[in-house]
């Protein structure tokens, strides 16, 4: 049976031969009935304390469902973005390393290349340095030809510029004979 405060207050009760004092019940009834009116309204605040704070509740699990869901995205994200990260970074490793053993194949042929051109230009040097030599010998051969020619004309003018004794016949022939192939 629900009694309310204000059944409690108009309640009246029969008169009995030997009752109870009526203002005392009455009093007694009208203290209970504030009691119990002030008891329903603080059940009924903190019935509405407890729907509030279940409605927080609510969107307390609700932020925080939305924040795991956040979170697990941000994390899927951010592995995501590792894996291709490092993809990345394999990738341009293994780029760099292709243009790097390139540029040693390239360099190499090329350090291989002046290599045989600096031999070449050592054979040339050779072959120079012995046409030079040559050169020089046959100059210098030419002239000790010419030195020796220029010494015999000098001697033959002055063989021929000498007082002569008398010669026979025979050498004088030889004397003109060899002035005459001088010159």
């Amino acid at each position: 049976m629900n009694v309310s405060p204000l059944d409690l207050r108009q309640t009246r009760f029969r008169s009995a031969f030997r009752g109870f004092d009526r203002v005392e019940v009455t009093t007694f009834m009208a203290a209970v009935a504030d009691d119990y009116e002030h008891a329903l309204r603080e059940t009924d605040k903190l019935r509405q304390e407890v729907a509030r704070l279940e409605g927080t509740i609510k969107q307390q699990r609700e932020h925080e469902e939305s924040l795991k869901a956040t979170l697990m995205t941000a994390q899927k994200l951010t592995e995501d973005m590792k894996s291709g990260a490092e993809q990345d970074a394999r990738r341009i490793v293994n780029e760099a390393e292709g243009r790097s053993q390139l540029l040693l194949d390239k360099t190499q042929s090329r350090l291989e290349d002046i290599q045989r051109e600096i031999d070449g230009l050592k054979l040339k040097r050779r072959d120079v340095e012995v046409s030079v030599e040559s050169i020089i010998q046959t100059l210098k051969n030419t002239l000790e030809y010419v030195r020796e020619q220029e010494q015999r004309e000098r001697e033959e003018r002055i063989l021929l510029h000498r007082p002569r004794r008398e010669e026979p016949a025979a050498q004088q022939d030889d004397a003109a004979h060899i002035w005459t192939q001088a010159r």
